[in-house]
């Protein structure tokens, strides 16, 4: 369980625009056109989701192994499906509290979900 007041969420949201703009700005120094930058680079709530998964999985003690199921993920193995599909299963499940327990995040939380493969086969 996470715990978020306004008062934390409004501090998470002020690093996350900081954190987001320095990479707009990183990106456009570096010859991006501006427009495809903003595109592609998360929104604050997005950052501020990402940043509670991985409080989530610090305090259960799991970063390590999720950590490593993405990694494994990336791979050319027999495996790498099958460790996607897990590790997009247990971010699912983490995304889904995140947003059981912050309603002002559920539409940053769906945008992430949408790229994880959840789906029961």
């Amino acid at each position: 369980m996470i715990a978020v007041t306004s008062e934390r969420l409004e501090h998470l949201r002020m690093f996350a625009k900081l954190e987001r703009d320095t990479i707009l700005e990183h990106m456009m120094r570096d010859g991006r056109d501006p427009a495809e930058a903003v595109a592609e680079v998360p929104g604050v709530d997005e950052f501020v989701v990402t940043a509670l998964r991985d409080e989530m999985l610090e305090d259960r003690g799991r970063m390590a192994e999720y950590s490593m199921t993405r990694l494994a993920a990336r791979g050319s193995g027999p495996d790498a499906a099958e460790h996607r599909r897990n590790a997009d299963r247990a971010e699912f499940a983490l995304l889904r509290e995140i947003a059981e327990q912050v309603p002002e995040l559920t539409a940053a939380v769906w945008r992430l979900s949408g790229s994880l493969d959840v789906d029961d086969e």
